[in-house]
């Protein structure tokens, strides 16, 4: 079995603020320790990235290291993978967002639903229920 991560559950796990935090570092560590596939698409890391590193946005931002560090660690696993867009991207993209309204904040969203479904990763663990308007991909909530 294999699933992705989307980058809320990894910025829970770097937000001491958080009231999820302590159960998202559980969580992540044990996604860490396999064995189970886990994905980690670039937008997810680029996400989770600009997010962390925001002081607008984090109480307490991570400095550019920490989170650089924090996905070192994730990927130096033997069973974390990266997935990127390949060729006929748009044809998903447009498959994946027939019927549902894509504007603003849903369009990472579906961007991010499109890349999992065209690299057969169809399980995401995720606390965003915009996920759910996506119905071919199989959407967990860790903190359930």
């Amino acid at each position: 079995m294999s699933f992705a991560l989307d980058a809320n559950v990894l910025l829970y796990a770097s937000d001491a603020s958080s009231a999820f935090h302590g159960r998202a570092i559980e969580f992540v560590r044990r996604c860490a320790e396999g064995p189970e596939l886990v994905y980690l698409p670039w937008p997810v890391v680029t996400a989770y990235l600009r997010i962390a590193t925001h002081p607008a946005i984090f109480e307490r931002p991570l400095s550019a290291g920490e989170a650089f560090s924090n996905i070192d660690g994730l990927l130096q696993r033997p069973h974390v993978r990266t997935i990127a867009e390949q060729e006929g991207f748009w044809a998903v993209y447009r498959d994946v967002t027939d019927g549902v309204t894509v504007r603003g904040n849903l369009v990472p969203d579906a961007h991010l639903a499109a890349l999992l479904i065209q690299n057969g990763v169809v399980t995401l663990w995720t606390h965003d229920r915009d996920f759910l308007k996506f119905p071919r991909l199989r959407v967990r909530d860790p903190f359930e």
